[in-house]
């Protein structure tokens, strides 16, 4: 069962979707050593941003007058479909940036899809624990309300147009403790990260159960 894991904060060592990633792979890991692993890092190694458009181009070009550029960027399309379409398992730590999916995400997204025949199913009944991260709260009732656009269209992607199993581990306030404003809020911060890292632990439990 090889696993792909693919995070993109550009957090570093603070991330607090890499470290829910953290938990769900260490809980597979511990029931599975043995198992593959294969790490993909968009905010520290992004996609070049103007691949997508290159590989578009590319592909509705003769081969014969394809330039190097292009060559190369359908090249890197074919490859990161492919290391989806290969693994069994996923676990995806992608955060919420300025209300939607950073740049570095919708690129990789892009180059997945432009790296596969159309319509191709690239996770198709496969276990895939979405893990994201939201600075701020979301929720009904709260200011912010609806301006979360990142975790229905990954929802989107991932299962609806990959065909993904998925599992979707979110927490909220991450920024509490950060920014003074949030002050307040620092014992309900605290319920939603326990409740988000129990449920990297299970989510973790369950994909080595698979």
């Amino acid at each position: 069962m090889t696993l792909l894991r693919v995070d993109a904060s550009i957090q570093g060592p603070v991330s607090a979707s890499s470290a829910l990633a953290d938990l769900v792979l260490a809980e597979f890991t511990a029931a599975r050593p043995d198992e593959p692993v294969v790490t993909r890092h968009l905010g520290q190694q992004p996609v070049p941003a103007g691949a997508w458009a290159l590989a578009i181009g590319g592909a509705f070009t003769p081969e014969a007058d394809r330039t190097p550029d292009q060559i190369e960027a359908l090249g890197l399309a074919a490859g990161v479909a492919a290391e989806l379409a290969d693994a069994d398992a996923a676990v995806l730590a992608l955060p919420l940036y300025n209300f939607g999916v950073s740049q570095h995400v919708k690129a990789w997204i892009d180059l997945a899809i432009a790296g596969a025949p159309h319509g191709t199913r690239l996770l198709e009944g496969k276990p895939v624990v979405l893990v994201t991260t939201r600075g701020g709260a979301y929720g009904p009732g709260t200011p912010r309300e609806g301006w979360d656009h990142s975790t229905d269209y990954l929802r989107r992607i991932l299962a609806d147009v990959w065909g993904a199993d998925l599992t979707v581990i979110e927490r909220e306030f991450t920024l509490v403790g950060v920014n003074p404003a949030l002050d307040e809020f620092s014992a309900m911060a605290g319920q939603m990260k326990q409740a988000a890292e129990e449920a990297a632990a299970k989510a973790g439990r369950s994909l080595a159960d698979r």
